[in-house]
């Protein structure tokens, strides 16, 4: 981070609205090509159509794995651009609900923080390609936000 707070770096990209080098803090992230875009309050996380992610190339649908990680990578980045610590969270555990194939196109997330106490925060996301009312997968994720 060449000695810039990970605090400072979220209040930069909520003023510029590019979250470009908040997403190139998580590997992963970035290299299945997660952007965002912010709607007033609201955060909506896209996955651009990639070949590098589909896992049955005869549909051709997503991988399920990338899908996972795509909406667990939201969990996290959501927490990181809403809750004001100056650290990264760490993952507890995830829990999917795969609901309809997540065919060869763009993908969205949504994320809803359900509690965040000191120590640990609930997190659901709904994952969605054509429209919101349509998800492709649900899941629930649990962080450690305190300190490491």
């Amino acid at each position: 981070m060449s000695g810039v707070r990970l605090d400072e770096l979220v209040r930069r990209a909520h003023e510029s609205n590019d979250y470009d080098g908040l997403i190139s803090m998580v590997p992963y992230a970035q290299l299945i090509g997660i952007e965002c875009l912010r709607l007033g309050d609201d955060m909506v996380f896209r996955l651009p159509q990639s070949e590098d992610n589909i896992g049955n190339p005869v549909l051709p649908a997503l991988h399920g794995g990338v899908i996972a990680g795509f909406m667990e990578h939201a969990a996290l980045l959501h927490l990181l651009m809403f809750m004001g610590s100056p650290h990264l969270p760490k993952i507890i555990d995830f829990s999917i609900d795969y609901l309809r194939a997540g065919h060869y196109r763009d993908t969205f997330a949504a994320c809803q923080v359900w509690r965040q106490g000191r120590r640990v925060a609930n997190v659901a996301i709904t994952a969605w390609q054509t429209t919101q009312a349509e998800p492709i997968a649900t899941a629930r994720c649990h962080f450690k936000v305190d300190e490491p």
